[in-house]
């Protein structure tokens, strides 16, 4: 039987990754768009959430890797965006912030407990091709989620072909999740028994 490393309180914790994307769910099913809930973002909560009440972690661990990245890109194009609407949604401007700025933070507070290893990458990698295939089997084409079906509009001057945009969006996937769990291993080193695992 594997080592426990969190405390049943800190296994607690993952009722706030799952209560945020609970969140989730019910914005995108007030507005029929449920297929979203397949980005990263979101279900990198449910991952958390089950990384936590299981304590496995490296359910954590690619949760947490997933937070940093997601949050760039959901303030770079979601955030951005709410200045154009006259009248916002606030639940769910509200369930968007807990579901990333949360997230991350839960994330990191996990990480802090479980610490990471340098081959979290690896899984996070996996993690990311096994969700994009999955997004483009069951998600309507034009959510594109994990950008699984198409180049991402304003990227179109740049790439001719939808296979040589996902080529270089896998490029930057591997050497994103590689620097982040480099970055993370400097904050949070593994502890000399820590497994790959």
């Amino acid at each position: 039987m594997p080592e426990q490393i969190l405390t049943e309180r800190q296994r607690l914790l993952g009722f706030l990754p799952l209560l945020f994307f609970l969140a989730q769910g019910t914005h995108y099913w007030r507005i029929d768009q449920l297929g979203h809930m397949l980005w990263m973002c979101n279900i990198g909560n449910l991952l958390l959430a089950v990384g936590l009440f299981i304590d496995e972690p490296v359910l954590i661990r690619v949760a947490a890797i997933w937070t940093i990245p997601g949050l760039f890109i959901w303030l770079r194009y979601v955030v951005t965006t709410w200045v154009n609407y006259a009248a916002l949604d606030w639940s769910a401007v509200l369930a968007s912030t807990l579901a990333h700025v949360g997230g991350l933070t839960v994330a990191l507070i996990a990480i802090a407990r479980v610490r990471i290893n340098r081959s979290a990458w690896g899984f996070a990698v996996i993690w990311f091709f096994a969700l994009q295939l999955v997004a483009r089997m069951v998600t309507p084409p034009e959510f594109n989620v994990n950008l699984s079906r198409s180049i991402y509009p304003g990227w179109e001057n740049t790439f001719s072909a939808y296979w040589k945009f996902w080529l270089v969006l896998s490029l930057v996937v591997v050497g994103g999740c590689w620097i982040i769990t480099q970055g993370l291993v400097r904050l949070w080193p593994p502890r000399s028994n820590i497994s790959v695992w």
